[in-house]
């Protein structure tokens, strides 16, 4: 029973989509065929799409809508349209006339598409389609490349670097020349942040929140301001190395070390941790991603009515502490994964403006395909 929730970015695992008891006399005319196009009519993802390849015996929820071409419409190249803006300016069109918001069939029957001959239809297709089989291959490397930092944490954080026999401690095997410390003996006391409200204007420092901090970092050009008083300010700034934790929400518990930051300070969903000398920073920061802090976490969680991540809760953390050398080693071998990482995620990201730059101009026609030698067997209907 493929559902609004099993959409995904790119690509579908089939193996996650649950089942459904559908009576067989119903069946036919819900069946999902190869290069059906689904729409979300409600939600979040409202008007989003999908097109099905290569699927198993299955049929689609109730807040979906599917589409069917006609011959005359290479499938492919009218799903790359409903990527397009001139798809989405026609939906958030409809969004504004429509108290409901959503999409509906007859909606989508109004929609209106540039239809070019049906071999144009299949070149502009085969064009997009391998710039997003390229971005899908990208996206492959980049999760296989985080797979490869969540083992290599795994290792160094049990096993270290130098060989040494083991023992057991209360978060698992570690080297026995470590210390199984606690977060509070080696960092100053942990402070939660300023409540305020934030403010689009210059006004003030950059006032950073939780929803600013994202997988890739923070781009502090859209952090926004806030009014705090110079006296309050010493308070809350964030310098060098700060590692900022989310107390509540769907994140709680996730951190983020504070890299060249601008003048700024943190909001009140937020708490900071300090490191002292002892503690080389981004060796601690590895560890707040390792599954040994993420138990902890999540053991708290479930002894926590309220489930956040509070200051005495933080100070009790244990993690393993080597000698300051094989800390600084440690951290530059993760550095160099995340730098990879980071690398991999530009490459997507060019790709996917690239993709979005010709899938403008494809379906406008300011670049016509017509007349090019182009392979277009993968998206022949």
């Amino acid at each position: 029973l493929f559902r609004i929730t099993d959409f995904a970015e790119i690509g579908l695992n089939w193996d996650t989509v649950p089942y459904c008891r559908c009576p067989e006399n119903i069946f036919p005319k819900y069946e999902l065929k190869e290069n059906d196009i689904l729409f979300a009519r409600i939600g979040a993802t409202t008007g989003k799409s999908y097109i099905v390849k290569n699927p198993p015996r299955a049929v689609f929820a109730s807040y979906l809508i599917r589409l069917r071409p006609f011959s005359n419409v290479v499938p492919d190249y009218l799903y790359y349209f409903f990527n397009s803006d001139g798809y989405w300016n026609q939906v958030n069109a409809n969004k504004k006339n429509n108290l409901k918001g959503g999409v509906n069939s007859s909606t989508l029957s109004d929609i209106r598409f540039p239809l070019p001959s049906k071999e144009e239809q299949q070149k502009i297709a085969a064009i997009l389609s391998k710039i997003q089989q390229t971005i899908e291959i990208q996206e492959s490397i980049i999760e296989k490349t985080r797979e490869l930092k969540k083992s290599t944490l795994h290792y160094v954080f049990t096993q270290g670097l130098c060989g040494e026999k083991l023992k057991e401690t209360e978060i698992g095997p570690m080297p026995e020349s470590w210390e199984a410390a606690r977060v509070g003996k080696y960092c100053q006391k942990p402070e939660y942040g300023f409540t305020e409200s934030a403010i689009a204007d210059g006004i003030g420092p950059k006032f950073l929140r939780i929803t600013d901090i994202t997988e890739n970092g923070v781009n502090w050009d859209t952090v926004p301001y806030c009014r705090c008083s110079q006296n309050l300010f010493p308070k809350y700034e964030l310098k060098e190395n700060d590692i900022l934790f989310a107390r509540i929400g769907a994140t709680t518990g996730k951190s983020h070390i504070v890299k060249n930051p601008p003048r700024a300070i943190f909001a009140s969903y937020l708490i900071r941790l300090r490191p002292l000398y002892d503690v080389v920073p981004a060796y601690l920061y590895d560890f707040f991603n390792s599954e040994a802090y993420w138990n902890q976490v999540n053991a708290n969680k479930k002894n926590n009515l309220k489930g956040g991540v509070n200051s005495s809760f933080l100070s009790d953390i244990i993690f393993p502490l080597p000698s300051q050398s094989e800390q600084m080693e440690i951290a530059n071998i993760i550095l160099t994964i995340d730098h990879k990482i980071e690398i991999y995620t530009a490459k997507k990201s060019a790709l996917q403006d690239l993709c979005k730059t010709m899938l403008s101009k494809l379906m406008t026609g300011e670049i016509r395909v017509k007349d090019l030698d182009i392979n277009v067997s993968e998206v022949i209907a």
